[in-house]
């Protein structure tokens, strides 16, 4: 329901420089070959096969190739080129010799150790070819991507526009980091940690600070989301006398698509829609945000991206370190360490406390135990 209130973002221009970790909205070519022409790898000697099938045999060097500065012009017979890694093959080789079999006396050049035909080259194209699709529309740009682009002579790319999720944190208990606190506030530790994770999805996050239990406070911080792709709350969630978030954006004009979930930590989430943006309230306990984030904010995000093979968490089976009870009536998110056996099969093991309040724990958890 979540994936289904969502649509792609539209696509926007960035240099590459800027491309790391955006999502690709167009399919991405290469410009030219690599390498466009044929050359050595390694430092030695270019030769005709021909001329070293007799080994011992002295060649007259009448050149050298180096990157970027080519030997212009072609060997013939009983000649050799001296050549460097990355260099230029010239006209007529096809061979290198590396300088560790060679003998050096002024330009005679004496090879002990034959080659086969086209040793230590690197034919133009071995690489890719001008044309070749070598990054693929919804693909997110790793490190190794944006050298390949380079390689390829992209100076831009066309990437999907970053989803602007606006982050409010609700609660007169709450202080920003730094800042000093009474014995009955504590720090909002939230908004920091969801607004991280908007960034670890691809997405830009609009700090809208903390909104008192009030609503007027409350609506004052909600202008700074007009222009937000999804508004995400956190906190006053559920049914207290100051949660305020549900009542407050019912009377504005939310329209719930649902609200409470049959899971543990994040019963009180609410999701929905009001005028043209969407609504994701998370619990205000630390871990259940951010266990409701990894399964819901991210559903969304992706979704935005175009990354839906990205949208649900990657569950796989392990065997569990510790017995556990029997499930109560919500599904169950344990946090947990993750560890390899003997036999090579994973180990999942819950901790001890499963308190929505202990962030340490969570910081902890190698993975949830659903």
């Amino acid at each position: 329901r979540v994936m289904s209130a969502f649509q792609i973002l539209p696509a926007e221009q960035v240099s590459l420089t800027n491309g790391l970790g955006r999502v690709l909205a167009e399919d991405v070519t290469a410009r030219l070959t690599q390498p466009p022409v044929a050359v050595s790898s390694m430092d030695g000697y270019a030769v005709r096969a021909v001329d070293i099938e007799a080994i011992p045999v002295t060649l007259r060097q009448v050149g050298m190739s180096q990157a970027g500065q080519g030997f212009d012009g072609a060997i013939g017979v009983g000649e050799c080129v001296r050549i460097f890694t990355g260099a230029p093959l010239p006209a007529d080789a096809d061979t290198i010799i590396i300088q560790e079999v060679t003998i050096v006396n002024g330009d005679q050049i004496t090879i002990q150790q034959s080659a086969k035909i086209g040793a230590d080259i690197r034919a133009a194209g071995i690489d890719f070819f001008e044309g070749d699709t070598l990054l693929s529309a919804g693909k997110r740009l790793t490190a190794r991507d944006m050298g390949l682009a380079a390689s390829m002579n992209i100076p831009w790319l066309k990437v999907r526009r970053r989803p602007k999720v606006a982050v409010l944190a609700t609660g007169d208990e709450l202080v920003m980091p730094g800042d000093s606190k009474r014995f009955d506030q504590i720090i909002s530790s939230n908004s920091v940690a969801t607004g991280a994770y908007v960034r670890v999805l691809g997405g830009e996050p609009i700090d809208l600070g903390i909104a008192r239990d009030t609503p007027g406070s409350f609506r004052q911080a909600l202008a700074g989301a007009e222009n937000a792709d999804i508004l995400v709350t956190i906190g006053g969630a559920s049914v207290g006398d100051f949660d305020l978030v549900r009542k407050v954006l019912e009377e504005d004009g939310l329209d719930i698509n649902f609200y409470k979930i049959a899971m543990r930590p994040g019963k009180p989430l609410i999701f929905g829609r009001l005028r043209d943006i969407a609504v994701l309230g998370l619990p205000g306990n630390p871990v259940s945000a951010g266990v409701t984030s990894v399964i819901f904010l991210r559903a969304a995000i992706a979704t935005m991206l175009g990354l839906d093979h990205d949208a649900l968490p990657d569950i796989t089976r392990a065997r569990l370190g510790c017995d556990l009870k029997a499930n109560g009536p919500r599904q169950d998110y344990m946090r947990a360490s993750l560890a390899c056996s003997d036999d090579g099969s994973l180990l999942a093991t819950p901790f001890k406390y499963q308190d929505s309040a202990m962030m340490a724990l969570f910081a902890k958890a190698d993975c949830l135990v659903v």
